[in-house]
C-alpha cells in the first residue's frame, strides 16, 4: 500500500474515533474531584489556614485582556502604560488555568464556573450538574447535582457572598446556587413545559428556594426581571417577565422580613451595615450597565467595587469567617460586542474592586484568589512602539527594522493594536450599518455582505469609546477563546497557586486551606488523611 494512503487512512481512522474519545473516557465527576484534590494536596493547599476566602472572576479577562488593560490604565495615569500593574497583578503568586468543558475545546461560562466553584469539570451550558450526555435534559440532571463551594462554606459555619454585574440568575453567579441542565433556564419563561412538568426549576425560584433553605448572606447584581410578573411595580423601571405570576422578591421578603432589600446604589449607601445581617441588592432589570455608561448616564447603580466593599464590610462580622465570590461579568459581554473600549473599562473596575478588598482584608487571614473562567479572540498585533495608545492605531514599525511611523497594510490602510478575530466588527455592510467601521452596538442579527476590502482608518477615531474593533470573521457575537487564563493568589495557601492547573483544582485550592470547610467534609466521611478527596454530595 502506498505510505500517503495509509497514512490518509490512520488519519481517517482518529477522525472518526475523536467523538468517542470526547465521551467514552472513563470521566465522572468524581474522577475529576479526586484528581483536582489530589494536584492542589499535591501543591500544599492544605498547608495553610485561611479565614477568609475570595474568588474573584472576570469573566472572559483573557490574558490579552489583562495586559491591554493594564496599559489603557497607566495611559490614563499619563504613564507609557506598559510598566503599569494592575491591582492584582502584584499578588506573589500566580498559574494557569486549562478553561476546556468536558465536550468543548472553546468553553462557556457554565461549565467553567461549575469547575472552579464544584471541583469537577462538566459539559458546555451545565450549572453545578454533572456531564450527563444530553444538553437540558431534566430528569438526567436531577440526578447528578454537584455541591458548590458557596454551600459547603455556609454548612461549615462561614457566612457567603454572591456579587456580580451580570443577572444574578447568569451562568457565573448561577452556578454557586442553582443546579441545572440549561443554563438559560433563569425564569420559568425561559423553560420548556417538560422541564417543568419533570421537577426543575428555574433558576431564579432556585435562588429563593437556597436563600431560605440553604441560606445565603449577601446577594448582589442584576436581573430584576426573572424575579417579577409583569405587573410588578415599584422595583425600579424593571419589567418582569415571569410567566407563572410569581413576585419572587414579595415572598423573599415575606420569608426573610430581617433581610435589607436595595434596588438603588443611594439604598445601598444608606444602609448600616454594621446592624444589616443579610443583604439583597438587585439593581437592573437586566445586567448592569458597563462602568464607562453607569458613569456616563449617572446611572442609580453601585460599582463593582462599592458591591465589593459593602459584602466584605457585612460578611466580616461572622467570627468564623466567609466565602465571598465576586463577578466581573461584563467583560465578557464587550468582548462579544467586539467593542475593546469596555472590556477594558470594565477590566479596570474589576481590577479597582480587588484593590478595594485588599484595603479592607489581611493576606494573614484571607485568601484572594482571582481568574478568569475564559478567553476571548481579542489580539494584540503590529509592532506599536512603546506608549502608543492602546485603542490607537498601530504607530510604529512595519517590521522589526523599519523606522517608526503610522503603520498601514499592504491595502495603505492603517490598523489598529486591538482587533478580534471573529464577531460584529466585521467591516462588510450588514442590515444595521453600512461597510466600514462599526459602531457600538452593533448586533446585525443577520447576515453580512463581503467586504471588497478594508477601510481607511486613516481619519477614524479608534480610541472613541463606540469605536468597534476590525473582525476577521463576521459573526453576530464575537466568540470565547480556548486558550488558558490567568489565575493570581495571594494570603493563606496562596503559595500553592503555581503551574499549570485543571481549571477544576482552582475548587480544592479555595477548600482545602479553610479549616471549617475542611473540618466539615471530613467529618462527612469525604476525607482520606485529612484531604477532602472524595465528591461531596447535595444534602
Amino acid at each position: 500500500m502506498h505510505l500517503s494512503f495509509r497514512i490518509l487512512l490512520c488519519f481517517s481512522a482518529l477522525l472518526l474515533s475523536a467523538p468517542a474519545l470526547a465521551t467514552d473516557n472513563g470521566e465522572t465527576a468524581e474522577r475529576w474531584f479526586r484528581q483536582g484534590a489530589e494536584r492542589a494536596h499535591q501543591l500544599g493547599a492544605g498547608n495553610a489556614n485561611a479565614k477568609n476566602i475570595i474568588l474573584f472572576i472576570g469573566d472572559g479577562m483573557s490574558l490579552t485582556t489583562v495586559s491591554a488593560a493594564r496599559i489603557y490604565e497607566g495611559q490614563q495615569r499619563q504613564q507609557t502604560g506598559e510598566e503599569n500593574q494592575l491591582s492584582f497583578e502584584r499578588f506573589p503568586y500566580t498559574a494557569f488555568s486549562k478553561t476546556y468543558n468536558t465536550d468543548s475545546q472553546t468553553p462557556d461560562s457554565a461549565g467553567t464556573m461549575t469547575a472552579m466553584i464544584t471541583g469537577a469539570k462538566t459539559r458546555m451550558g451545565f450549572l453545578s450538574v454533572g456531564q450527563i450526555p444530553t444538553r437540558g435534559d431534566c430528569a438526567a440532571g436531577l440526578k447528578q447535582p454537584l455541591t458548590s463551594a458557596v454551600t459547603l462554606a455556609k454548612a461549615a459555619g462561614l457566612s457567603t457572598g454572591v456579587v456580580t454585574t451580570t443577572r444574578i440568575t447568569h451562568a457565573t453567579p448561577g452556578a454557586t446556587y442553582a443546579h441545572s441542565p440549561e443554563r438559560n433556564w433563569e425564569s420559568d419563561a425561559d423553560m420548556p413545559a417538560a422541564a417543568k412538568a419533570q421537577g426543575c426549576k428555574d433558576i431564579a425560584a432556585q435562588l429563593l428556594e437556597y436563600a431560605s433553605g440553604t441560606g445565603i448572606d449577601v446577594v448582589m447584581g442584576g436581573g430584576l426581571n426573572k424575579f417579577l410578573p409583569p405587573s410588578a411595580k415599584d422595583y425600579r423601571n424593571a419589567k418582569g417577565s415571569r410567566k407563572d405570576g410569581r413576585n419572587l422578591m414579595a415572598e423573599w421578603q415575606k420569608l426573610q422580613p430581617a433581610t435589607a432589600f436595595v434596588y438603588s446604589a443611594s439604598a445601598l449607601a444608606k444602609l448600616d451595615l454594621g446592624k444589616t445581617g443579610r443583604l439583597v441588592g438587585l439593581f437592573n432589570g437586566d445586567h448592569l450597565s458597563y462602568e464607562y455608561d453607569r458613569v456616563a448616564d449617572k446611572e442609580d447603580e453601585p460599582s463593582l467595587a462599592e458591591m465589593t466593599r459593602s459584602a466584605i464590610s457585612l460578611l466580616k462580622k461572622n467570627p468564623n469567617g466567609y466565602f465571598l465570590m465576586v463577578e466581573g461579568g461584563r467583560i465578557d459581554h464587550a468582548h462579544h460586542s467586539g467593542n475593546a473600549f469596555r472590556a477594558l473599562t470594565d477590566t479596570l473596575a474589576f481590577s479597582d474592586a480587588i484593590h478595594a478588598a485588599t484595603e479592607l482584608t489581611s493576606d494573614k487571614d484571607t485568601l484572594i484568589l482571582v481568574t478568569a473562567d475564559h478567553a476571548h479572540t481579542m489580539s494584540f498585533v503590529g509592532y506599536p512602539q512603546r506608549g502608543n495608545p492602546i485603542l490607537g492605531k498601530v504607530f510604529g514599525k512595519s517590521s522589526e527594522d523599519d523606522p517608526p511611523s503610522l503603520v498601514k497594510d499592504l491595502l495603505g490602510k492603517p490598523y489598529t493594536t486591538l482587533v478580534y478575530a471573529n464577531g460584529p466588527g466585521y467591516v462588510g455592510e450588514s442590515s444595521l450599518q453600512p461597510a466600514g467601521s462599526k459602531n457600538f452596538p452593533h448586533n446585525p442579527g443577520g447576515y453580512f455582505e463581503p467586504a471588497t476590502g478594508r477601510p481607511d482608518l486613516t481619519e477614524v477615531d479608534t480610541e472613541h469609546p463606540n469605536f468597534m474593533q476590525e473582525a476577521l470573521v463576521p459573526t453576530n457575537s464575537e466568540t470565547h477563546g480556548g486558550d488558558d487564563v490567568g489565575i493570581w493568589a495571594s494570603g493563606p495557601g496562596s503559595e500553592a497557586v503555581r503551574g499549570n492547573l485543571e481549571q477544576n483544582v482552582i475548587f480544592h485550592l479555595l477548600i482545602q486551606p479553610q479549616p471549617m470547610i475542611r473540618k466539615y467534609l471530613c467529618a462527612k466521611g469525604y476525607c482520606d488523611k485529612n484531604v477532602p478527596i472524595k465528591l461531596p454530595k447535595v444534602d
